[in-house]
């Protein structure tokens, strides 16, 4: 298993270089081109690290490290050449793990990542019991976004993942359009109507790659009920 980094970084000389020396050392690495498009981003590549800088575009480090940590625990590093102790002060406030004052030495980008990836998912990190949310024989494991049904499984996104667990959990119950769309809004980008649309279709053709069909009934004026129909 490779373990994934994240690399939030505007200087594509910096990026491009962390890139190619972090692959050296095993790693799968995904770095930000679109900064409208970091949490999605994210959500889309499920990391297990993230190296981030302070100077963005648009919001800085400590903005994307809160919005980051609204959703996940993976290990947050910042990097940067803000060298002031008040700005790591509010890294670490804001949720960072680490970080790293520029220019630094390659081997501690890789000693700094090993080490809390260590922590995190090896020898070091606690011995949690994986979350499970499952009917009959539809698992879905949110940790790792894997959705799986008669020992065939396939790997959804992370909006994606949030609304099928709601629909799970509340089987049989109709969950409304409102509650869903309220549970995958990012307040810094406009969720539309056909967003959600766009999801539960999405859902659907996921669980018809594992044989299972019309699970997610739309309910016309109130929302969409999760079936059991194998």
């Amino acid at each position: 298993m490779k373990y994934k980094v994240y690399i939030v970084e505007d200087d594509l000389s910096i990026s491009s270089l962390l890139q190619e020396y972090i692959i050296k050392y095993g790693f799968d690495v995904k770095v930000v081109k679109n900064f409208d498009e970091i949490i999605t981003g994210f959500n889309d590549y499920n990391p297990d690290l993230v190296l981030l800088d302070v100077n963005l575009p648009k919001f800085d480090g400590f903005y994307w490290c809160r919005k980051i940590r609204q959703q996940s625990k993976v290990p947050i590093i910042f990097i940067s050449a803000r060298d002031s102790g008040m700005d790591q002060v509010m890294a670490l406030e804001c949720g960072a793990d680490d970080y790293i004052i520029k220019p630094f030495y390659f081997d501690v980008i890789i000693a700094k990542i090993k080490s809390h990836i260590r922590r995190a998912f090896g020898d070091y990190a606690p011995r949690l019991e994986e979350r499970i949310v499952e009917l009959d024989k539809l698992k879905f494991y949110p940790e790792r976004l894997e959705l799986e049904f008669n020992n065939d499984s396939v790997i959804i996104t992370k909006r994606e993942g949030i609304l099928l667990e709601c629909l799970m959990k509340k089987y049989p119950r109709v969950v409304s359009r409102d509650f869903l769309l309220e549970k995958i809004w990012d307040d810094i980008e406009f969720v539309e109507e056909n967003t959600l649309s766009v999801n539960i279709s999405r859902i659907r053709k996921r669980l018809q790659s594992l044989g299972v069909e019309d699970a997610i009934e739309t309910i016309r004026g109130a929302g969409y009920r999760f079936n059991k129909t194998w």
